[in-house]
């Protein structure tokens, strides 16, 4: 956008909007759910995004209003694919199955994302945009061929729409209107694991004397190695530990690296290490994350699309508030601040919940 002409703050204003369909994707994206098998949504969620990008890249400016609005739309049939991933991680049996999907899902999304990243700015100083198109359509297109080696998903067409519609509903009521439902609302929505810290650490580097050579190894590539090493670690994880138990555990160990910035000097040793400890720790929560996900949604059905859309999303709002909350910090107490009221609101409610899942899974087998 900025080769085309389009001032930053313009530029910031047009990325946001693109970003908004991964908030709002519950709206459509449980169509997933219906007439094809969800590797099929894929397959055709893959290549029409790819086709939309190129076509985008072809024939409009970013800026216009008309590259605004193909640039929107690429992203609304963007998100059918992890759509329809979650509906196909929520049809797994085993529960050590869904966690090594759980990982390998927050892996790829991080690791290889970044890297598709990397490469469309290094090709982007270097192609013009009609060719830069064929590069990105091609690595988003040819990844979804692998749609192909997923098991057969059931198809929800088969039934009439009266008795489908009766279904998806009894799904969601049995899904969303109990009271275990509580515990892992809470989950979903505080601010344990939420990561808001991994946009806000490179901001306070200047604080601890870090220099941007560092910042860009650490909050970068490196960064993004972390993550992903942590999603990964997570698999190795034993399954006997409820994904509930797991995921708060990892954000109370996530909570205390920033206890490390807080309570440490104003250093780069110190900044590097609670940088490293939260990056990696906050990876491994991601991926514990879609597992506590795939745990509340239960048998996929079939709406388990539209349903895990409805619960990712709710995922995502903390790092909305918590952003706010972090940056409020600052503004008040400064550079200790930022890291200091992420750790204690994320260690107090972090506690309060795992407390319950400990003591009503240990009153449950005590009774069994």
């Amino acid at each position: 956008m900025r080769n085309e002409g389009v001032n930053p703050a313009s530029a910031a204003t047009i990325s946001s909007l693109i970003a908004l369909p991964h908030a709002i994707y519950f709206l459509w994206a449980p169509i997933t759910d219906f007439w094809f098998e969800r590797r099929t949504w894929i397959l055709a969620a893959g290549v029409a995004t790819a086709a939309t990008i190129l076509f985008t890249l072809f024939i409009a400016k970013l800026g216009s209003h008309l590259g605004v609005g193909l640039l929107f739309l690429t992203a609304s049939l963007a998100v059918l694919v992890p759509s329809a991933c979650g509906g196909m991680m929520a049809t797994l049996q085993s529960e050590l199955n869904r966690r090594r999907a759980s990982s390998f899902y927050q892996t790829g999304s991080l690791a290889i994302g970044a890297i598709a990243v990397f490469a469309i700015t290094y090709f982007a100083g270097r192609f013009s945009l009609r060719r830069l198109g064929f590069v990105i359509a091609a690595m988003i297109a040819l990844p979804t061929l692998a749609a192909f080696a997923a098991p057969s998903q059931p198809v929800v067409s088969d039934d009439t729409l009266r008795a489908t519609v009766s279904r998806i509903m009894e799904e969601c009521k049995a899904t969303f209107m109990r009271w275990e439902a509580i515990p892992y609302a809470l989950i979903f929505a505080g601010p344990g694991g939420s990561g808001a810290m991994i946009g806000l650490l490179s901001e306070l580097a200047r604080d601890y004397g870090v220099t941007s050579r560092q910042v860009a190894w650490v909050n970068g590539i490196g960064g993004v190695l972390l993550t992903s090493a942590g999603a990964l670690a997570a698999s190795l994880i034993p399954a006997r530990v409820c994904a509930p138990v797991a995921f708060l555990i990892s954000s109370l160990i996530n909570a205390a690296s920033l206890a490390i910035l807080v309570l440490g000097r104003l250093s780069p040793p110190v900044y590097l290490t609670g940088t490293i400890l939260y990056l990696f720790t906050i990876g491994a929560s991601y991926a514990f994350i879609t597992a506590v996900i795939l745990e509340f949604l239960g048998k996929s059905g079939k709406s388990g699309s539209g349903r895990y859309c409805i619960v990712n999303s709710l995922a995502n709002v903390p790092v909305v508030y918590m952003t706010w909350i972090d940056g409020r910090g600052y503004a008040l107490w400064g550079p200790r601040g930022m890291p200091g009221v992420d750790a204690i609101l994320s260690i107090v409610t972090v506690s309060l919940v795992l407390a319950h899942f400990v003591f009503s899974r240990r009153g449950r087998a005590q009774h069994s």
